[in-house]
């Protein structure tokens, strides 16, 4: 394929190297081998194990790095060669780290969906060695003359280059005549040493001597939402379900549940999750708070899926019809929202399947199938699916499902316990349908370990649940936060759900109305995507006795609430909810993962953060930063001193600078040492916007 180095201002993509330069020209067989004559090694993006190739959403801002050095003194370069999914090629400068660690590094954003191509190229920077050796001896008086020639060679070389614009040969060229030209002074030609002009030719289109290269990995670039959205999890039986005169509850419907939508895209949500929507089985249907003893009027749980009237192709009757379905679909997305549905592998006792396929299920010595058990609790109207005795039977019906559901208009699927099923499975059919429908998105609710969760990852998953939810602490949030914005940053998009039917923890059990506010906040800006469980804005807190569930958990039983009066009473955090969404919305800087940056505070409660975006990566062009000050102890009062690095957007130690709160509308001076005070009853947290100097 024929090189294309394009020019700055015809590049899709932005880097912080900002310069075009030139290809290298590789001559195989010779230093053109991984470990060549300059080694190169740990490049980054890269998944642990290089069985699957690293993600990134686009938008994304996409550090590239390699470690490369050589032996000696001489000065190296190293570049990155991108190709896009169409086929262009363009090359990135990277810059060393400083670090200790020979690391070089550039950021690139953004990129467009599709599979890129990408290979680490390394090179002995002749200009730069000459520069800097001819720097320190003609200033001090030491080999002038040798010096002075060796740079007129190089610019001699630089003249031959008939890829040079002439305009830059001319200049070239008359400094390698004013460097052997004995009546100008050292002082002059040490002049022409440092002329930013000529070293700015040279960054561009460098002088190259021996040159080395890694293999080209890939880089799958998926879509924005892959990576950034603001989910809502509501039950449609719940929305616009009513109480009839003899105290029994009428489900609410897909129509009755369109009715909703406005609200919930009002506040700026714009991922809708839907629990299960297909029949719900009979057999062992639970009753509420997940007893055995279901009357006729419990409508059970989603997940036990399948009865007579269908199984996971169709839709529950009480919610309608397909069509029904499809306009829900439509009208969401006039919404600018976007509806995902559940994906579980399971069944009820008298899903079609298990008549059809009884192989499909395992079967007990006693004849009766297993059900679902995650001790300690129980499943009895689920049966689990075995992909042991006819893998390409199940395959090919759960391939049937997707398709399906995408030909209604899903493009996105939350997946239940995905860490149950085999990890291969995921691998192939999310490779499959996103071949097909590259806008798939695919969410894996996997509360698991650590290797089966980022395995999931890594395999296909656009993004994952995290242990978010458990960590509570400053220690907890700073040491997991930071982890997911660099170490599993390559291929684990984490989207920090605050809550979920299935998990109240204690935090939210005890810590009142402040710690629905916290948990909200620090989701809501420490990663791009993150997501809301209905009724979280009501403040639902209370517990089933023995579990970390809410009691008459929605589950079981429809949920009869008042979204307007709750809002009208000031009993609801759907205004906090919006404002959340709204500085999301209106600030780039929190659309990235990669560029969370802890910071110190005097309290062990007052957990610190920022998000910064360069402006040469900002689609808005001009830089962004948000600095996150949040009291974690819902319990108490908090004053502290906090200690910020501003160098990270810029700014040296003891400059002042202006912050806007974002939150209250208050405006300060801040410096990198600064007093704050925390209520958690009223103010449990600072969202500050940084503003650009003039």
């Amino acid at each position: 394929m024929a090189s294309t180095t394009r020019t700055a201002s015809a590049r899709p993509w932005r880097s912080i190297s900002a310069i075009p330069v030139r290809p290298i020209a590789l001559t195989p067989g010779s230093d053109a081998v991984v470990n060549g004559r300059i080694p190169l090694a740990l490049p980054f993006p890269a998944v642990p194990g290089d069985a699957f190739a690293p993600k990134a959403f686009a938008g994304e801002v996409v550090p590239f790095r390699v470690t490369a050095f050589r032996e000696g003194h001489d000065i190296i370069g190293v570049q990155v060669r991108l190709t896009s999914p169409s086929g262009d090629e363009s090359l990135h400068r990277l810059r060393a780290l400083g670090d200790g660690f020979d690391r070089w590094e550039t950021q690139i954003s953004p990129l467009e969906q599709g599979t890129w191509r990408y290979r680490f190229e390394a090179f002995a920077d002749d200009f730069a060695t000459w520069e800097h050796a001819a720097d320190l001896k003609i200033a001090a008086g030491v080999d002038s003359p040798v010096m002075r020639e060796l740079g007129a060679l190089l610019f001699d070389r630089a003249v031959a280059e008939k890829s040079r614009p002439i305009a830059e040969r001319r200049v070239l060229e008359g400094a390698s005549v004013a460097l052997r030209d004995a009546a100008v002074s050292d002082e002059a030609a040490l002049g022409i040493v440092r002329d930013p002009a000529i070293a700015a030719f040279f960054h561009a289109r460098p002088l190259m001597s021996p040159a080395s290269a890694l293999p080209e990995r890939e880089l799958v670039v998926e879509r924005t939402r892959a990576g950034v959205g603001a989910w809502y999890e509501f039950f449609p039986r719940s929305e616009g379900a009513r109480r009839l005169k003899d105290g029994t509850i009428k489900s609410g419907t897909f129509r009755t549940a369109t009715k909703r939508l406005p609200g919930v895209a009002a506040m700026g949500f714009d991922v809708l999750y839907l629990p299960p929507i297909h029949p719900i089985g009979r057999v062992n249907r639970k009753g509420p708070n997940n007893t055995l003893d279901a009357g006729p009027a419990d409508p059970g749980s989603p997940w036990a899926i399948g009865s007579a009237e269908g199984g996971h192709d169709a839709v529950h009757p009480d919610l309608g019809s397909l069509a029904d379905f499809r306009a829900f679909v439509r009208a969401a997305r006039a919404e600018g929202i976007e509806v995902a549905i559940d994906l579980a592998l399971q069944a009820a006792p008298d899903h079609p399947w298990v008549t059809s396929h009884p192989e499909w299920f395992t079967t007990l010595p006693d004849g009766s199938i297993a059900y679902a058990e995650n001790p300690p609790k129980k499943y009895q109207d689920i049966y689990p699916i075995n992909f042991d005795n006819d893998p390409e039977g199940i395959r090919a019906e759960v391939l049937r499902v997707v398709r399906h559901w995408v030909a209604q208009g899903v493009k996105i699927f939350r997946v239940d316990n995905p860490h149950t099923k085999p990890l291969q499975f995921w691998e192939w059919l999310i490779a499959t349908v996103t071949a097909e429908h590259p806008d798939l998105v695919f969410l894996a609710e996997a509360f698991t370990r650590p290797a089966p969760l980022q395995g999931l990852a890594m395999a296909g998953f656009q993004q994952s649940y995290t242990y978010f939810t458990w960590r509570n602490t400053k220690q907890e949030l700073e040491e997991f936060l930071g982890a997911l914005a660099s170490d599993t940053a390559d291929f684990l998009r984490p989207n920090l759900f605050v809550n979920t039917p299935d998990i109240l923890t204690e935090y939210l059990q005890y810590g009142g109305r402040a710690a629905y506010a916290i948990r909200a906040a620090i989701a809501a800006t420490a990663a791009p995507t993150y997501g809301v469980y209905a009724g979280y804005e009501l403040f639902e807190n209370v517990a089933r006795p023995g579990a970390e569930e809410n009691i008459d958990n929605e589950k079981y039983e429809y949920k009869l609430r008042d979204w307007a009066g709750a809002e009208a009473r000031g009993d609801s955090l759907a205004p906090f909810l919006r404002r959340l969404n709204e500085i999301r919305a209106a600030h780039p800087a929190l659309g990235q993962l990669r560029n969370f940056s802890a910071h110190w505070s005097d309290d062990e409660a007052i957990l610190v953060f920022s998000k910064h975006l360069p402006a040469a990566l900002s689609p808005t062009g001009a830089a962004d930063t948000i600095i996150v000050v949040v009291n974690v102890d819902p319990h108490s009062v908090r004053q502290t001193m906090i200690h910020l690095d501003t160098r990270i957007w810029g700014v040296e130690p003891g400059t002042a600078f202006e912050v806007d709160e974002l939150i209250t509308g208050q405006h300060w001076t801040w410096s990198d040492h600064n007093f704050v005070r925390l209520d958690a009853f009223t103010e449990p947290v600072h969202i500050l916007h940084v503003k650009e100097r003039r």
